[in-house]
Parts: C-alpha cells; structure tokens; sequence
C-alpha cells in the first residue's frame, strides 16, 4: 500500500525533508562506498550485497522512538551517516550527541535470489540491536563485537524498495565489554552490513583444524539447527599445483554438526616468511561458502639446549617479538577507513621485524587478521573486560562473546592464542579477586580449550606480581625505566620453574608453560607515566636485557601506535614516523636490527663512562633464536668513533672478531678489549655481526662518555655553563633543567653570554675566533605552562595534551617545530641560523645518560644542533682594544625559543664558547 500524504504542514516539512535526506543518502550511495570488500574472506558467499555508505539517521536523545514507531517514519530520519563508522567518529559524519541511534535505508533484493533464504548480516554493533523491514521487526541481538544475521526472507519483495531500520542502544552498561572505548566509542554499527543469499539449508560454520604431523586437516560443518534428514556437504581444497582435492561429509539427520579427516600430501606449511593458504569450498545444496587454511601447528617445545619451554610454530621453538595493538584509528575508532589500510597495519609490523601483535581489548575486524594470515603475522586475540563487577550478567556476556570469538575466527591460522582477560580488568569486587571468581576464570580457560583445542589459551594477562589460575601461558606485565630490567628479568628467571607460586594465585602453580612478557615498555615505568617521551632509549636498554635471558621466552612492547592518552607508540595515532634516530648513529640501523634473530647484546647499560687512554671492557652476550646452521662462526666487526668537544669527529680503534656460533647459542662471550681516545667527548662504539658470507644480521652500539684532561690541538677554548649566561628575556618562560645542564626559552626573546678573552689572545696574533654552541628550537609544552593533573583514568579515555605530564618531552617525529636565531656579536647582527626542530630520540645521549634514576624524567633524549658561527675579525680586533669581552646574543625573533645545551646534555659534550686558534 503507497504511504498516505501527510496534510498538516509541519508534518508536510519533516515529510519533504526526510525525502531530501533519502535522496541525499541515494546519490552518496551511488558513489564508492566505504570498505566494499567483502568483510569475510574466511567464511564468503557468491551472492551478497554490500549495503556500506551514506544511510539515513536520527539521533534518539530520549529513547522514545520506540515508543513513537520511528521503524514506520521515516520523517524523523534528518541526518545522514557514513555506514559502517561508528557514529561519533569523523568518518561518520556526525558528533556524538546521544546513546540510542536509528539508521534506514532503501534496499532492493535481485529476483534472482528467490529461492534462497535472504539474511541481513552486520559485522558488528554496539550494544543492544534491532532490525525491521518494512516496520516489521525481525529480532533484537545484543553484545558488541560478533556478527548479526537477520533473515528476511518472509518479508521480501524481489525487485522492489523495501524500508531497512536499524536501531542501536549504546546506553552504557557496567555488565557489557566495553574494553578501551574511551579511545573513541565504538556507537553502534562498526563493521560492515551486507545482504546474503544462503542455501535453502545452510552452513552456519565451516572449521578446518590442521593436523601437520599426519598431514591431514579436519573439517567440520556445522548447521544453524538439527536437520531433519542426511545433510552431504561436498568440500573442494586447492593448495599449489594439480589437481583439487576433494572430500564429502554427511551431517545426519538430527543433529547439527559432522566432520571429516582429509589428506593433504606434501602439506605447505604456513609460516611467517611463507604465509600459504589453502583455499577451501565448502557445498550443502544450493548453498556455497568459501574459506582457507593455513596447515600450521602451534604448541610448545623446549629451547634447544635448554628445558625452557617456548610457544613453536611447526614443532619449531619461535622467540616472541610481538607488540601491543590498541587496534584504533583517529577518524574511525574501531573502524578502519580502507581495507589498504588494515593490511598496512600488519605490513608495519612485519617491517620493523616483529612476528606479531596482541590486538587489544578488542575482537578485531576479520579483514585485518585475513592480512595477517595472508602476510605472515601471528596474533594473540584478547577478549573484550567489562569495567563492572564479576556478576552473573557480565559472566555471561563473556561466555557469550567467548564462543561467538572462537567460532568466528577459527581457521586464522595467524591467531596462535586466546587471552581471556586482561589485568583482571571486571574481575574484582571493591578491589578483591575473590576464590570465586578465579575458579569462574578458570572455568574460561576450560570452556576455550574445549572450544578450541589447537591454540593456546591464556587465563588472564597479569600485571603486578598477581592473577593466574589455569593457563597455557605464564605471561606478566612490567612497565619499568630502561635501568631496571637487570633486576627484574634476574628475578623472573630465578622464580620461573614447575610448581613455583610467582604470578599464580593460592591454590594454583607453574607448570612448563611458557614464560612471556606480554606488556612492557616505558610507558607507566616512571611515576605517573611518561606522556610523549623518546622511548627508543629505555626500549634498546630493555631489549639487551631480554636477550640475555632466554628462560623468558619473548615480549610484547606497548604499543604499535599511539593512542589519544599514550604516545609509546612506534607510530603516531595518525600512523605517521617516529624518528628514532638509529640509522643516523649508525648507518644502516633500524628497529629490525633490535629485533633481529641473531643479537649481539652489550648488556642493560648502553652508555657508560671512561677516561680517555684507558683500556676498557665491553661485555657481549650472543642470542641466536634461530635453528639456521650459519656456520661456525660469525664475524664481528666493530669500530669505535668519537666526537669531540670541538663537535669534530675522530676514528678511534677498530677491527674484526670472530665469534663462536651455533644454532639457539645463548652465551657470554668474552669482552670486547679496546683502548679509548684521550679525548673528551662521545664515543660511539658501532657493533656489526656478520656471516660468513658478509650479510649483516644485526646491528647494535654503545657509548662512551670519554673524560679526558688533555688539550685540543692548536686551539684553545673560552666555554660557559648554559645557565651563565649574562641577560636573557623571553616573552613565553625561561628556565633551566638539572640545576642548569640546560637553559630553555620559550616564545621570543634571547640570551646573552659574555666571554673574556684570555690574555694569550692578542691583537696581532689573533687569528680566527667563532662560536661554538649546541642549540635547538624550544617548544612552550603544556606541562612548563600549567599544573599536571595526575588523577587520570587513562583506560577509560582520559584526554591530556601529549606534553603534559612532567615526565614528558616529545619525540621526533615529521612535525618540526623549527626557530629563526639571530647571532649578534656585541650588538652587531652577524649571522641568522635555522634550528629544524625541539628533537628529543635516541641521538640525546647525554640527556638520557646524566638523568637521575629517581622514577622521575628531566627533558630526557632532548639535543640540539652543532652551531658555528665565525666571530668578524673587526669584532675581536675591537673587544681586545677595549674590555676583552665579546657578548654573544642569541635572539629568537618568531616565537620559536631556544635551548642552550651545556657538556652534560643533548648530544655533544661542549658548553657555549669561543673557540680560537693558539
């Protein structure tokens, strides 16, 4: 029946403008839509429709809509949204204006789907979900993360326009997984929607469980229901060259479920650097899906050598290099924008060497963990935490998102464990994990391993000493600065072995699984965590120590990107670079060299200090987490340069050793012996291991902070302590750092220093004179501006500037912050210098190096740049004739600041001086 007019004029206007809004969201539909891949290339049908893009909406500020029958108005629906971002997020379209929305659209199913049964699939949608057709309601789901299926079929009529009405309910609840929303609500719909013609009797499930061992794989069918008579399921594999395999199974009548062994000869196996998938077709009647596999095995074996369990891949011990992913996109939230995007995701990782990720607090998109299957990424899959209290609600909102889980993303050959719980996040009432609860917890852990018996299960991801009932994984978290993972990873070795209670709660005790890292950094490791800091230092520290306890078998470092409260991430929120600063110090380094198989470790000290002539002793410590036969030996070649107080850089000893190699060597090698330059400055000891052949395994470096009292040839010096200087103004703030190893101004102003030349410096014998100084641009940061508030709940999406905690200085990045500096050498203006950037990575050694190791940071890894600026000849001549001073001004005009480094901070060991020649 046509819709009647409406008469009364108002409801003439909301009439004519919900058509406008229909029209508007048509013509956007007509264009690309967002994500138009098919969202489940594990479990896809031939004949589906993606119903992504412009829909119509309406906010429900009062929750009335149901009440007023919006499913039938369609004048109510004045807003449009991007379909599938959450509304709330950018590429929604919409602000965040309410916890109850409606969305509608216009579909028409192709007659050549009669026949079939017709369902209506979102990927995902938070939290309490209905759907009508045409105002009739087909049913409500509730839960965040898992597939909605509604059918339609009853109510269609092929070929023509039909009405679809969603409504989703975000009211928060304490009970529901919530997770790390605060980063940016996941608002209803949040993974793609799409129509689907399914068999008349359908697959519900289709599971392959690899069996490497026997080169078989296991697959099993599954239906929605019992059937009512024989069901045959055809399959067809094709893996490589040749012919297809086939194999049949029967479902029998009454039952819902059936599985058969199929051969696979000559099984490829998956594995990182050979990530291959077997695709599979799956026939029941006149319904089709297909899928993959990857024939992989995950279990645990001994180190080599060792009785130190690791999680293998293939039967093979692997060392886990993993990161934590908070899995969130700035303009999407939980959404990504393109699929190009989510394999970038996993081809970041893999570029910087690691083997694989943690998605976070969060059932990731299934499009993301196909380009990890695809690319050759592991993951361990975390289930969502409530915020509430362990009650029966919440348990069995768990249970339910649990199930829904591992039946979704069972034949991802890339996922290698479930963790259950982090933190024993909505496990706790006022603060106690009680009996109860744990025996619930471990009863999780059961209900996976029976769901899923090929991957380990991780009973909850601990932090703080505290937490493990069952599990197949004794993991930790440690958040500490890069000078106490000596002590801690000591301690955890020695409290690692069968039947110990560390990190177990009573009643419950070690076994062989696995001892894993699996949280760290610097992130919360000083007090009241770091804010945007250069992580690059306390993160080399801290992966020369793991390396030099292998009964530790891997980490996982917090995190792959920044979130909008955390900046450790290797990437911005916006996935742009961090600048470390490696391959500067050493040619050719990068993140992959520290997270090479084969490591050269110096140790947890990366810097140290020596006087210059003495011999000294550069501890070494070989990790091989590889099988791979590279011979007997392995070259090293090292080579130790030094800069001087000048700025200039000398060649010091160098040379090459040949170490003792075999496959999984985890050994201290003899110190590497070698004689330091007299002269003052920062050495740099470059460390290369080579194969026999020459190829580059890894690369890896020290400092030495060299003291030295002898002189510097044919010059002489006239240096000041940044803080002496002579006037300073600044229309921002001027302060110093570490009792004035560093003077900083912010906005514009200067800083005046006032040299007295030395009475061996004399008008006719005076040759070239200029300054020499360590300066960068100063950035005004929030935390030198205001009072830091440290009661913050960062997992629930407390928003704080990247500078504002005190601990905080942010790292390079492709953001310059670039300052115009006036030299004016007394009151004459002789030369404009260009400083790029407020730095702070790994090149601030000195900054890092003298920071007191009291939880707190001052400024660490800031630096500057090597100024030189000749002082003219007229002004010497003139300061000689007069008072022998010459007064350097260092003038910011455009706001920029400037940062004078002295010996002990930045990158060079000099303070602001003249230079002359004797």
């Amino acid at each position: 029946m046509a819709e009647r007019m409406p008469t009364c004029p108002v409801m003439i206007q909301k009439f004519l403008f919900g058509c406008l809004a229909l029209l508007a969201a048509t013509l956007l539909n007509a264009q690309a839509i967002p994500l138009p891949e098919h969202p489940r290339p594990d479990f896809e049908r031939p004949l589906w429709e993606n119903l992504n893009g412009a829909w119509q909406f309406a906010f429900d500020t009062e929750n009335s809509g149901l009440k007023e029958g919006w499913a039938g108005r369609p004048e109510v629906f004045n807003r449009t949204i991007s379909v599938p971002f959450p509304w709330g997020s950018e590429l929604s379209g919409l602000e965040d204006e309410a916890d109850i929305g409606w969305y509608r659209r216009e579909i028409r199913v192709d007659p050549s789907w009669q026949g079939r049964r017709v369902f209506v699939v979102i990927g995902a949608s938070d939290w309490e979900t209905s759907l009508w057709l045409d105002g009739q309601l087909l049913g409500t789901h509730q839960g965040g993360y898992l597939p909605i299926e509604m059918e339609l079929t009853p109510y269609l009529k092929y070929g023509q326009a039909q009405q679809l009405v969603i409504r989703a309910d975000d009211v928060r609840r304490d009970f529901t997984l919530y997770g790390k929303q605060g980063y940016g609500n996941a608002r209803g719909i949040w993974q793609t929607v799409y129509l689907e013609a399914r068999g008349n009797t359908y697959l519900e499930a289709l599971h392959f469980t690899p069996d490497i061992d026997r080169g078989e794989v296991v697959a099993e069918a599954r239906l929605p229901e019992p059937t009512t008579a024989d069901q045959s399921v055809r399959l067809k594999i094709r893996g490589g060259s040749g012919v297809p395999i086939q194999a049949e199974l029967t479902i029998p009548a009454g039952h819902t479920r059936a599985s058969v062994r199929i051969s696979i000869p000559g099984a490829h196996l998956w594995n990182l650097d050979d990530p291959f998938l077997y695709e599979a077709e799956a026939t029941l009647g006149n319904d089709a899906v297909r899928s993959y596999f990857g024939m992989r095995k995950i279990s645990v074996a001994d180190l080599p050598g060792t009785d130190y369990p690791y999680i293998a891949l293939n039967n093979k011990p692997l060392y886990l290099q993993l990161a934590l992913d908070q899995s969130y996109h700035p303009e999407g939230y939980y959404t990504f924008p393109s699929d190009a995007f989510m394999r970038e995701e996993i081809e970041r990782s893999k570029a910087i060497g690691l083997n694989g990720i943690r998605t976070h607090i969060k059932i990731d998109i299934p499009r993301k963990l196909y380009w990890a299957d695809k690319l050759g990424l592991l993951v361990m899959a975390d289930l969502p935490n409530s915020w509430g209290r362990p009650e029966a609600r919440m348990q069995e909102e768990s249970e339910t998102a649990l199930r829904g889980m591992i039946s979704r993303d069972y034949n991802h050959p890339s996922v290698f464990s479930w963790i259950v719980f982090n933190e024993t996040w909505g496990l706790t009432r006022d603060g106690v994990y009680g009996k109860d609860t744990q025996q619930w917890v471990a009863s999780m852990y059961h209900l996976a391993k029976s769901l899923d018996s090929t991957r380990l299960v991780e009973d909850n991801s601990i932090c703080c000493g505290f937490g493990h009932t069952v599990t197949d994984i004794n993991s930790w978290h440690s958040y500490l600065p890069g000078y106490g993972w000596e002590d801690y990873l000591k301690e955890i070795s020695e409290k690692t072995f069968p039947g110990s209670t560390h990190h177990f709660e009573e009643g419950f005790a070690q076994g062989r699984q696995p001892n894993i890292n699996s949280e760290c950094g610097n992130v919360w490791g000083y007090e009241g965590s770091t804010g945007d800091v250069d992580w690059s230092w306390d993160y080399h520290r801290m992966l020369n120590t793991f390396r030099k306890y292998p009964k530790v078998a891997g980490w996982l470092y917090t995190e792959h990107h920044d979130v909008i409260n955390e900046w450790n991430g290797y990437w911005r929120f916006d996935r742009s670079e961090k600048e470390t600063g490696l391959g500067d110090l050493v040619p050719g380094m990068s993140l992959k060299d520290l997270h090479a198989e084969v490591y050269l470790s110096t140790g947890m000290e990366i810097s140290r200090e020596a006087r210059g002539g003495e011999q000294v002793a550069i501890p070494l410590h070989l990790s091989a987490m590889t099988g791979r036969d590279l011979g007997p030996e392995l070259t090293l070649a090292y080579a130790l340069s030094l800069t001087d107080e000048l700025g200039k850089k000398l060649a010091g000893p160098s040379g090459q050793l040949a170490l003792p190699y075999r496959p999984w060597i985890q050994e201290d090698l003899p110190p590497l012996t070698l004689q330091v330059p007299d002269r003052e400055g920062v050495g740099l000891l470059a460390l290369e291991l080579r194969d026999a052949t020459g190829k580059v395994l890894s690369r890896n470096f020290m400092f030495l902070i060299v003291h030295s009292d002898a002189d510097l040839p044919g010059v002489g010096r006239i240096t000041l302590p940044p803080l002496r200087y002579s006037a300073a103004e600044w229309s921002g703030r001027g302060w110093e750092v570490l009792d004035g190893k560093k003077v900083n101004g912010a906005g514009s102003g200067y800083f005046e220093y006032r040299f007295a030349l030395p009475a061996e410096l004399q008008g006719e014998k005076a040759g070239t004179v200029y300054f020499l100084a360590e300066l960068s641009a100063k950035e005004l940061f929030v935390k030198d501006q205001e009072q830091y508030e440290s009661a913050q709940d960062f997992m629930k999406g407390s928003r704080v500037a990247p500078s504002s905690n005190p601990n905080s200085y942010p790292m390079t990045d492709q953001v310059l912050f670039p300052t115009e500096v006036r030299v004016h050498m007394n009151g004459a203006e002789t030369a404009i210098v260009t400083l790029q950037d407020d730095p702070a990575d790994h090149r601030g050694v000195l900054s890092w190096h003298y920071q007191p190791r009291d939880g707190k940071l001052r400024e660490a890894g800031s630096y500057g740049y090597l100024v030189k600026v000749p002082v003219p000849e007229a002004a010497v001549r003139a300061a000689l004739q007069g008072d022998r001073t010459i007064a350097v001004r260092l003038e910011a005009t455009n706001g920029g600041g400037i940062a004078v480094y002295g010996r002990q901070f930045g990158r060079y060991a000099l303070d602001p001086g003249l230079v002359y020649e004797k």
